[in-house]
């Protein structure tokens, strides 16, 4: 699934001032996704795709030697940064809070996971919250991973699967023939790259979150408050119609219940080793 990566890069530099007010769909997840790992995470912590740093910033509960948040997007990382900074002059210096201790400010990385410039054997644990979706060669990605990963080294990581958006999906396609919605991998290939990238230990689980909206603009808008557009390669260059848009509008409008719209985000964690 080809992506333009220049568009995924300012898709989400735009929304570096807005996703946080936005992004409760991905905090849920991202503590989902910490409650499954162990508490006894020591050595290296790579964050790939940190964002504004709301996963980072709970990687830092666990008291890393050293913590290394990655994204594509500059403005992201700016966000994470001023996180951190905040942080530090709210609290004194290497005070215990909350039964853990203040880490350093991690170091910023602003680089595309498709190719990480890290050295070998480097990492302890790999941690992702909904971003590896926006690679287009995960195999790769999961080989990358796992020659940066030191020997018992875990990759830890959430991301779209296939009936995300789907009611979304199914709108447009009344309205027009283009592809306005991406794809997703299914459970099936997750597992074959991570096995063909040399990851031998997998388990892999699936939740369907549903959050409902007052529109379908209102959805709209919210995607792309997070920087979340269609952004394959393919993609329709030409502006959508207001008649196409009216079109998917009153077709999604079959969904609401109870006076809301529903939209679907079907969510894989996974745990690699």
């Amino acid at each position: 699934m080809p992506l333009d990566k220049t568009k995924i890069r300012q898709a989400f530099s735009a929304a570096s001032t807005t996703y946080d007010s936005v992004a409760v769909l991905q905090r849920t997840v991202g503590y989902a996704l910490l409650n499954k790992v162990d508490n006894d995470i020591t050595g290296t912590l790579l964050d790939i795709g940190c964002g504004t740093g709301f996963l980072t910033a709970e990687l830092s509960r666990f008291n890393p030697e050293l913590l290394i948040a990655l994204d594509i997007a500059l403005p992201m990382l700016h966000a994470t940064r001023n996180k951190f900074v905040g942080r530090v002059e709210q609290r004194e210096p290497h005070r215990l809070h909350d039964g853990f201790r203040l880490s350093p400010l991690p170091i910023l990385l602003c680089a595309d996971a498709e190719y990480c410039p890290l050295m070998n054997d480097s990492v302890n644990h790999v941690f992702s919250n909904l971003a590896l979706q926006w690679c287009s060669n995960l195999e790769a990605v999961f080989t990358d991973i796992k020659r940066l990963l030191k020997p018992n080294g875990q990759l830890i990581f959430s991301t779209f699967a296939p009936h995300t958006l789907q009611e979304l999906k199914a709108a447009w396609a009344s309205a027009d023939d283009y592809a306005h919605v991406n794809d997703f991998y299914d459970e099936a290939q997750l597992s074959q790259f991570l096995q063909n990238a040399g990851f031998e230990n997998i388990d892999i689980t699936r939740t369907l979150y549903t959050p409902h909206y007052e529109s379908v603009l209102a959805l709209m808008q919210e995607l792309k408050q997070i920087g979340a557009h269609n952004v394959r390669a393919e993609r329709n260059k030409h502006c959508t119609s207001k008649t196409a848009m009216r079109r998917m509008i009153a077709a999604y409008e079959h969904h609401r219940v109870n006076g809301k719209i529903p939209a679907s985000f079907d969510v894989f964690m996974v745990i690699a080793r």
